[in-house]
């Protein structure tokens, strides 16, 4: 009697083991899976808007020099 317990525990605690193992092993399959593609559609978006001229900051943007104006003094004669 007491033999077809322990052999009833051990035969539940194998099959526990190899179903909770597998189990979790298909979960970090898909886990993982997902990261990596959250992380392609991240890395996607990042140089889509790198590559868009449109939104480059201008370093001139604020600047309000006239490089024309020194010349235009020069070259009229009638100033």
């Amino acid at each position: 009697m007491i033999s077809w317990v322990v052999i009833g525990l051990v035969l539940g605690l194998v099959g526990g083991y190899y179903l909770g193992n597998n189990r979790g092993y298909k979960q970090a399959e898909a886990d993982i899976k997902k990261v990596q593609e959250e992380a392609a559609k991240k890395a996607a978006a990042d140089a889509a808007k790198a590559a868009n001229p449109f939104q480059a900051v201008n370093p001139l943007e604020k600047v309000e020099a006239n490089p024309f104006e020194k010349a235009k003094s020069i070259v009229n004669p009638f100033k």
